[in-house]
C-alpha cells in the first residue's frame, strides 16, 4: 500500500504543474491590462506552458480516483465526524467542482491565447482581446482559492483560515514568477529561440519577484499572528506541528529560501540588473515553494517521512512529460529554431 506521504508528490506535482499552466495566461493578462510594453517580449513563451493543462488534468484524475490516499478527511467522514464546513467535504460535489472549474479555466485561458494572436489586426480584435483579458485574473484568483483549499486547507477537517487561498495564490504565482527567469536564462544561453529576450525583461521580471517575496510574507505573517494569537488547538497544533514536528527542517528552509534571500538580494538596485544573482535568488523562491507545498500537504500534521524519493522520481517523470508538451507548443508556435 503506498503511504500517504508518497501519494501526496501526487499532489504537490498537481498544484506545480496546474498554476504554471494558468500563471502564463495571468501575467500576460496582468500586463496587458496595465499597459506594460515589455509584455511583447514574453507573452508568446509564456503562453505556451498552456500545454501543461493535459498533464494538469490527467493528475487530477489520479488524484480523484485515489482520493481515499489524497483526501485525509475522507475516513472522518464515514466515520461521521462533525466536520468544519461539512457541505464542502463530499467527494462527488469536490470532484465535480475540480473538473468543471478546470475545463472553464483552460477554455477562458484558451480563448485569451486565440485572441492574443489576432489582437493588433483590427480596433474590435482589440477590444476583444481586451474583455477576455479582463476575466482572467478573476477567475485566476476564484480558481485558485478553490484548488488551495480542497488540496491543502481542507486536508485536515477542523482546520481552516480566510486567508491561506490568497496566500498560497501569491506563493504559486511568485514560484511562476522565478520558473520564468530560470526559463528564459536557459533558453538564452542555450540559443534555442528564434529571437531571444531581451536582458532588461530580467530586471522587470526581479522587481515583480521582490514584490510577491513582500506580499508572500505579508499573507504568511497575517495568518501565522492570527492563530498564534487566538491558541485555539483545532488551529494552532496543526501550524506548530509543521513548524516543530519531523517536517522544520523545510518549513525553516521554505522562510529562508522564499523570504530571507530575495529580501535581502533584491531590496539592493545592482543584483535586480544582474541575471545571475536574478537567476540565483529564483532558484531559491522554486525549491522553497516545493519545500512549502510538501510542509502544507505531505506533512498537515508535522509527523511523517519526508518522500524524497518518491519526490525525485516522480517529479523527475512529470518534468520530463511537461518539457516534452511545452517544447511541442513551442516548435507549433515558431518559438524554437528548426
Amino acid at each position: 500500500m503506498i503511504s500517504y506521504s508518497n501519494w501526496s508528490v501526487l499532489s504537490v506535482s498537481f498544484m506545480v504543474v496546474l498554476y504554471l499552466a494558468l500563471s502564463g495566461v495571468a501575467l500576460c493578462s496582468v500586463l496587458h491590462l496595465v499597459n506594460a510594453k515589455w509584455r511583447f517580449e514574453i507573452r508568446q513563451l509564456a503562453v505556451s506552458l498552456f500545454a501543461l493543462f493535459p498533464l494538469a488534468f490527467v493528475l487530477l484524475l489520479v488524484l480523484l480516483f485515489g482520493a481515499e490516499h489524497t483526501f485525509p478527511w475522507i475516513g472522518h467522514v464515514s466515520h461521521g465526524e462533525e466536520l468544519h464546513m461539512p457541505g464542502w467535504y463530499t467527494l462527488p460535489l469536490l470532484a465535480t467542482r475540480e473538473i468543471v472549474g478546470m475545463f472553464t479555466v483552460m477554455s477562458l485561458c484558451w480563448i485569451f491565447i486565440k485572441r492574443q494572436e489576432v489582437s493588433e489586426r483590427s480596433k474590435e480584435d482589440g477590444e476583444r482581446f481586451h474583455r477576455i483579458a479582463t476575466w482572467i485574473p478573476f477567475f485566476y484568483v476564484l480558481y485558485g482559492t478553490m484548488v488551495a483549499w480542497d488540496f491543502e486547507m481542507t486536508l485536515t477537517p477542523a482546520w481552516h483560515s480566510a486567508i491561506y487561498g490568497m496566500q498560497n495564490i501569491i506563493s504559486n504565482f511568485g514560484m511562476f514568477l522565478a520558473f520564468m527567469v530560470i526559463w528564459i536564462y536557459m533558453l538564452n544561453a542555450s540559443d534555442k529561440l528564434v529571437t531571444k529576450i531581451k536582458e532588461y525583461v530580467y530586471n522587470y521580471l526581479a522587481q515583480m519577484l521582490l514584490a510577491f517575496t513582500l506580499l508572500w510574507v505579508y499573507t504568511f505573517f497575517a495568518q501565522y499572528l492570527t492563530i498564534w494569537y487566538g491558541n485555539l488547538p483545532e488551529e494552532v497544533d496543526r501550524v506548530m506541528g509543521m513548524q516543530n514536528g519531523d517536517y522544520s527542517p523545510l518549513w525553516w528552509s521554505m522562510i529562508f529560501l522564499k523570504f530571507v534571500i530575495p529580501f535581502t538580494v533584491l531590496s539592493f538596485r545592482v543584483p535586480r540588473h544582474s541575471p545571475p544573482a536574478i537567476l540565483a535568488v529564483a532558484a531559491c523562491i522554486v525549491v522553497g515553494t516545493l519545500f512549502e507545498r510538501y510542509t502544507w500537504v505531505a506533512g498537515i500534521n508535522g509527523t511523517g517521512t519526508i518522500p524524497v524519493l518518491a519526490a525525485i522520481a516522480v517529479g523527475a517523470a512529470v518534468a520530463a512529460v511537461g518539457f516534452m508538451l511545452v517544447r511541442r507548443m513551442m516548435h507549433h508556435n515558431h518559438l524554437l529554431k528548426a
